[in-house]
């Protein structure tokens, strides 16, 4: 493809036109060990690209009879003649992209740290348990150590506190059964001299007394028994606050046995170990990643589709996922809302059993169904064919090797068909490959 220099300078020609083109789409024919290495380095032009191998190349010094004599039904030029067809158009788009698992777990670490050991290397099964790497840091050992006093200290000084209270809760209740005491003699005093004092036997002056001494001891026991309530209530606001600070400290003691544990990095989930982005002898900050563990047998798809392709895609859209050894079904699981490098991530779930050799990383290409559109006209994407464009192409007259160029009006497009509003009949063959070279001439003949 493309003359004396071939797939190198049409397809960065090409990623150079999307570029000033967005809206742009590309059908390239050519042989494919040379064709796809190229693609895979741009993968916003390989979004946005219908590849056809051809088995057959055109030298530059050959005349165009020869060319299309040697190369009739196998080069380029002979692939891109189609013929127009009526039935239902299925609007695609296709973007390539990569298996990756459902649910990944990074490990990242609790505090710095020194990395001791790698116990396990990727690719291994691990268990929730399995240790993965051995930290070590001094500092997490002094400050658990420290924690762990605390700790014991704050539970004496609660026990001690408690102790304390109680006793004085003692003395209160004992003061208050003195007083309850005292107030049950001066009743029984005050009683006693009532009917004697009333008969003359004592002076009424004497009974005042005894009454004014009972409301005095009334009024103590009353105090007393407040002071009790009132002491209760302090012994428990002072032992919330010392359990409050235990509490606290617990909590302390707890983050640092975390920390401490955690020098011992594990799996967390059962799967396989990906990745383990460190190095023995390291030194790692608090919250670097450490490892990636992942369940293998649970995966989706990542397609990367071309942001002028990617209006028309829509959750649950059914969707083909071609691994190079089997087709999986799928349906359309997110639509990424940011463009990235001239694409958009498109999240594909993945139904049904998957086929050998599927694995995490591998290289996917993706066909997301848009719509079907019932008996229409349509054909093959001639090369810079736009949707609801108007474009002139070469058609051929009849059975003969000459082609006209005709006016036609395309409606909406796929991956590699497009649709014909008017121009063009059932059964016409045109030419869709670049014909820019043929501007000044209406006719063509092809020998």
């Amino acid at each position: 493809m493309g003359g004396d220099h071939g797939a190198a300078v049409v397809i960065p020609g090409a990623e150079l036109s999307q570029r000033r083109h967005p809206d742009a789409e590309f059908l390239l024919f050519g042989d494919r060990l040379v064709v796809e290495p190229l693609l895979a380095t741009r993968p916003a032009l390989k979004a946005a690209t219908k590849f056809t191998h051809t088995d057959v190349a055109v030298a530059m010094d050959a005349k165009p009879s020869q060319a299309l004599r040697q190369g009739r039904w196998k080069s380029s030029m002979w692939l891109a003649i189609d013929a127009v067809k009526r039935g239902e158009l299925l609007r695609e788009v296709r973007g390539p992209g990569t298996l990756v698992p459902k649910e990944i777990r990074w490990i990242a670490a609790e505090t710095a740290a020194h990395v001791e050991r790698i116990v396990i290397k990727p690719g291994a099964e691990v268990k929730p348990d399995t240790v993965i790497l051995e930290l070590s840091n001094p500092e997490v050992d002094d400050q658990l150590l420290a924690a762990k006093t605390a700790v014991t200290a704050a539970e004496s000084d609660l026990a001690a506190k408690r102790t304390d209270l109680n006793s004085k809760l003692l003395d209160e209740q004992s003061a208050h059964a003195q007083a309850k005491s005292d107030f049950e003699a001066a009743r029984m005093q005050a009683e006693a001299e009532k009917p004697v004092a009333e008969k003359g036997v004592i002076p009424a002056v004497q009974y005042q007394k005894s009454l004014v001494v009972l409301a005095q001891y009334k009024e103590r026991m009353s105090i007393e028994e407040q002071r009790v309530v009132e002491f209760r209530r302090n012994i428990a606001a002072q032992l919330a606050a010392e359990q409050a600070r235990l509490d606290q400290l617990v909590a302390t003691r707890e983050l640092r046995q975390r920390q401490a544990d955690a020098l011992n990095v594990r799996a967390g989930i059962a799967g396989i170990l990906q990745q383990v982005p460190v190095e023995e002898g390291q030194q790692v900050a608090a919250g670097a990643n450490l490892a990636r563990v992942a369940r293998p047998g649970e995966l989706m798809a990542e397609l990367r589709i071309a942001e002028t392709q990617a209006k028309d895609v829509a959750l649950n859209q059914p969707v083909k996922v071609d691994t190079r050894n089997g087709i999986i079904d799928g349906k359309v699981l997110r639509v990424d809302p940011a463009v990235q490098n001239g694409t958009v991530q498109v999240d594909v779930s993945l139904d049904g059993k998957l086929p050998p050799g599927a694995r995490p990383d591998l290289s996917v290409d993706g066909t997301i169904e848009i719509e079907r559109l019932p008996d229409v006209l349509y054909v093959g994407r001639p090369a810079f064919g736009q949707s609801d464009s108007e474009v002139r192409l070469f058609r051929l007259d009849g059975g003969s090797d000459v082609a006209t160029r005709v006016p036609v009006q395309l409606g909406k497009s796929s991956v590699n068909l497009i649709e014909i509003v008017k121009g063009l009949n059932a059964g016409d063959k045109v030419i869709l490959s670049d014909t820019s070279a043929y501007d000044q001439h209406d006719r063509v003949r092809l020998k």
